[in-house]
């Protein structure tokens, strides 16, 4: 079976794509083409949005799944008239929110995405900078600001991981990568063990890395998988003998990766 599912904002989108994503997970065996239409805002997009609604309604022989998170009562009507079946999510949630609350909402578009509090997207913007600066072991100076030091074998999602936590929430992440020379010494460099209150190590299994790593540097001794078996056996023994929490990175995708590692340290969700 093949649906469409579209995703229609008067704004960026994301929040229709996040929920309406989220929802269609839930639904195996159906091949479903997702398409995004951003910044509908106009009647003339609208009309445009409906066409390309109904063109993939008639090819897939079954109804287009819309999730519109449109504000304007006037480019909703024409988005209605598609042929679509509308998901609006916030006709869905807002309205019982008003009944609770006992006011109206202000019923305005691009909010959750927008720069309302100058304070907090400078944190943002920081925690990305802080993140690549403090990329593969740089700047281990400045390891005293971290909120989080991330520490594993090289190419176990670290550098991902730190992006995500420092876009997403305003986490001060750096990362280590534990390379073979520090491997071959006992125990973890002094420079992490000065911070040992803020580690948190990363592995995978060595299948999964050799793969990984024989596509960035193919037919090298990086990429054997005797040596990333050797990586991963000393990382995951210095976590064990250090007592340092770890996650198994490689059946997670990056935004359960850094939830987990927030809910294990109580890292607080400071721009979220």
């Amino acid at each position: 079976m093949r649906r469409t599912a579209f995703f229609l904002s008067d704004g960026t989108g994301i929040t229709a794509e996040t929920l309406g994503n989220s929802l269609l997970t839930q639904f195996e065996g159906i091949t479903i083409e997702r398409v995004t239409i951003p910044y509908v805002d106009s009647p003339e997009k609208a009309t445009s949005a409906v066409t390309r609604i109904n063109d993939a309604t008639s090819r897939d022989g079954a109804p287009a799944i819309v999730f519109d998170t449109i504000v304007k009562q006037d480019i909703r009507d024409i988005i209605m008239s598609s042929r679509g079946v509308m998901f609006d999510v916030f006709d869905t949630f807002l309205k019982p929110l008003e009944e609770q609350f006992g006011i109206s909402s202000s019923y305005t578009s691009g909010k959750c995405h927008s720069i309302n509090e100058f304070s907090t997207y400078h944190k943002r913007i920081e925690s990305v900078n802080f993140a690549l600066e403090n990329d593969d072991g740089g700047r281990q100076q400045d390891y005293s600001k971290a909120d989080i030091i991330l520490i594993g074998v090289s190419r176990c999602g670290k550098t991902p991981t730190c992006l995500y936590m420092a876009l997403q929430f305003g986490v001060r992440a750096a990362n280590y990568p534990l390379t073979p020379e520090d491997l071959a010494l006992p125990g973890l460099p002094d420079t992490l063990m000065a911070h040992r209150e803020k580690l948190y190590g990363l592995t995978i299994d060595p299948f999964q890395l050799a793969s990984i790593r024989h596509e960035r540097r193919n037919n090298s001794r990086y990429g054997s998988l005797d040596q990333c078996e050797w990586e991963v056996d000393e990382v995951e023994k210095r976590f064990r003998q250090n007592g340092i929490m770890c996650i198994n990175t490689t059946h997670f995708s990056i935004e359960e990766i850094a939830t987990r590692i927030m809910d294990d340290v109580g890292l607080a969700r400071g721009v979220a």
